[in-house]
């Protein structure tokens, strides 16, 4: 495994390969969502290259940047057990610079989680146009679990006619439903027994919707109802261009969810 620290040796890279390429950018601290993520593009494609970068201009200003999980020496332990052919870890420095061009995310950006972070998926969309430039991959692979994201993310390679083709991968849980996330280390023994209630009231939902129940109001109440002792911060109803609905559309809904314990938030989702 080659790793990469400048976006000219990237670049100078990329064109002396003519086989197919997989993508999986990452920000680091990677776990058995990652690795998934990575066999599957190992299996599609000839050559893979993975990318760390804690993306700055993600974070809002009552985030804490400097906080987030870094693993370096074993993120590249893990890239060099599966095989990835090159591991791209810049700087800042290097993807960023004064002045530059910015990409504006359209008005499903600001709800769900965009609502209260509105700048978020600006820089979550500038940063991986960037690599999608610099990488051009024929395959580039996402989670589920990130679904607004990973709308987000289709919408920007269909504007902007970016030749890469974006695969959607399914979310990897823990032997009790909760889905693998890197946020999961800072939960206490009991905060992590209250957040497998998360999966199961997905589970419930799709239950309910299994009777022929669609109406939102009736699924978001019996999912309540198993989360009545946890902070939820917002369960919502969404097809698959990220509308509200009111009625289960069977095959064109996705169910979401976040759930805060203290500073800690995760997120949900089941696609029906």
């Amino acid at each position: 495994m080659q790793i990469i620290k400048s976006t000219k040796e990237l670049q100078s890279i990329r064109r002396g390969i003519s086989t197919k390429i997989g993508f999986v950018p990452t920000m680091g601290a990677l776990h058995e969502g990652h690795i998934s993520l990575i066999k599957k593009a190992k299996k599609q494609n000839d050559i893979i290259f993975v990318s760390i970068f804690i993306n700055p201009k993600q974070f809002s200003a009552n985030e804490d940047f400097s906080s987030y999980p870094k693993k370096e020496e074993s993120d590249i332990k893990i890239c060099e057990l599966c095989k990835v052919d090159y591991l791209f870890i810049p700087e800042i420095s290097s993807i960023y610079s004064q002045n530059e061009v910015l990409i504006k995310a359209p008005n499903q950006s600001y709800i769900l989680e965009g609502f209260s972070r509105p700048d978020h998926f600006n820089g979550v969309l500038q940063v991986v146009l960037k690599l999608f430039g610099l990488i051009q991959a024929h395959n580039s692979y996402f989670g589920k679990k990130d679904a607004q994201q990973l709308f987000l993310i289709q919408k920007m390679v269909n504007d902007f006619f970016i030749n890469t083709q974006i695969i959607a991968c399914e979310t990897l849980r823990q032997n009790d439903g909760l889905a693998i996330s890197s946020r999961n280390i800072y939960l206490s023994k009991e905060e992590r027994k209250e957040a497998s209630l998360i999966s199961k009231s997905l589970y419930c939902a799709l239950k309910i919707i299994s009777k022929n129940e669609f109406d939102t109001s009736i699924i978001k109440n019996e999912m309540i109802n198993i989360l009545k002792d946890l902070n939820v911060e917002y369960i919502e109803f969404v097809n698959k261009d990220f509308k509200e609905i009111k009625k289960v559309q069977l095959k064109n809904t996705i169910i979401l969810i976040v759930v805060k314990f203290k500073t800690i938030r995760l997120l949900d989702n089941i696609w029906v």
